[in-house]
């Protein structure tokens, strides 16, 4: 059997961590939902910065953009980048309908300069929703403090939410909080909650790039703390998708929130290169994975259920690393401030490029 479809079968959702127009015309994104079981993908400002400013497959629909009277960076990063995801939603819609809308989804992120700014963010994602009028479309925002109350709102609102940047539990119990107020607010106002999902976004290997490099060279915590962090959060998702507030919610016919691993390539060379699937697989569960990731575990990847086997052994790694002297809520709370500033980073990167497409169109 396709390993791709085996990892399917046990449970897994299979996303694509990348997008671009050249995916899409080159018809190797259908491929990949015909062949390679993909039933999603994800977006981001770092995403968007490689194929925009790698390809000329933008340039005349900037060029189009331009005559017509756009001249704002931002909106211009819009324009293209919104095309691209309603593209990318429209093939999903069969995995969207098949699922009865439990996958299928693309996610398209708020601009990172907004992360600490929780009005910004409710304005700017309700906007996008309204544009790229998809049902199967997810708004990414990010578990930082200010997303948290953005969140909620929403959800409240009837938006798809895709939280990312998501390394702690604490954080996670505050993003499962939101999701489940915003739901809250909408079963007494009346409201139905059938048709919303959202995914909670697990970043994974970036907690082992950190962790490694202050643990001894031969130590067996190393490329254990990240897999042990986010089968942890598993756990929780499991404890709080079956108590008494989540069931009343369930009979009102709302969805639970997913677990996505994100950042599963694997970034030490010595480790397997699908370590960050292998090790976290379990039903519901989503991964997206880079393409190199996808074709690897295509060629030797091995299915097994490997969160539920291994249950009581994550908090057990997670007490050691402690007794190491590794102190993951601040390790956490670093990533989530570097994350922010990579994707910042990243967003200026993407407009500067759209500022010199736009200086040639003028030219």
């Amino acid at each position: 059997m396709n390993r791709l479809q085996a990892l399917h079968d046990a449970g897994v959702s299979i996303w694509l961590d990348t997008l671009s127009r050249e995916l899409l015309d080159s018809g190797d994104f259908a491929g990949l939902i015909a062949d390679c079981a993909v039933t999603g993908a994800t977006s981001n400002p770092t995403i968007f910065a490689k194929a925009i400013t790698g390809s000329d497959r933008y340039d005349d629909q900037l060029r189009a953009a331009v005559a017509s009277g756009t001249r704002d960076p931002q909106e211009l990063f819009f324009e293209l980048a919104l095309e691209d995801i309603r593209r990318a939603a429209d093939l999903l819609r069969p995995a969207y309908d098949e699922s009865d809308g439990r996958d299928g989804f693309v996610s398209f992120e708020c601009t990172p300069d907004l992360a600490d700014n929780s009005a910004a963010t409710i304005e700017q994602a309700l906007e996008l929703w309204a544009r790229l009028d998809r049902p199967n479309v997810m708004i990414k925002v990010p578990a930082t403090e200010a997303g948290i109350p953005a969140i909620e709102e929403l959800t409240a609102r009837g938006v798809n939410v895709n939280i990312t940047l998501l390394f702690s539990i604490a954080r996670y119990e505050q993003v499962i909080d939101a999701y489940l107020t915003g739901l809250e607010r909408r079963v007494a106002a009346g409201q139905p909650v059938d048709a919303i999902a959202s995914v909670a976004s697990f970043f994974v290997s970036r907690v082992d790039a950190k962790t490694d490099a202050l643990l001894p060279a031969g130590s067996r915590l190393r490329g254990r703390v990240a897999i042990a962090n986010a089968r942890r959060a598993y756990a929780h998702y499991l404890e709080r998708f079956s108590d008494q507030r989540w069931l009343a919610l369930r009979d009102a016919g709302a969805r639970p929130q997913r677990p996505l691993w994100a950042s599963t390539g694997t970034k030490d060379p010595t480790y397997s290169d699908v370590l960050y699937v292998e090790e976290l697989i379990a039903p519901d569960a989503i991964n997206t994975m880079p393409q190199a990731t996808l074709r690897a575990f295509a060629e030797h990847g091995e299915v097994s259920d490997t969160i539920s086997a291994v249950a009581g052994a994550a908090q057990a790694t997670l007490c050691r690393a402690q007794d190491a002297g590794i102190d993951l809520d601040a390790i956490t709370d670093q990533l989530e401030r570097e994350g922010v500033r990579s994707f910042c980073d990243s967003y200026q990167e993407l407009l500067a490029c759209v500022e010199t497409k736009l200086e040639a169109t003028r030219a």
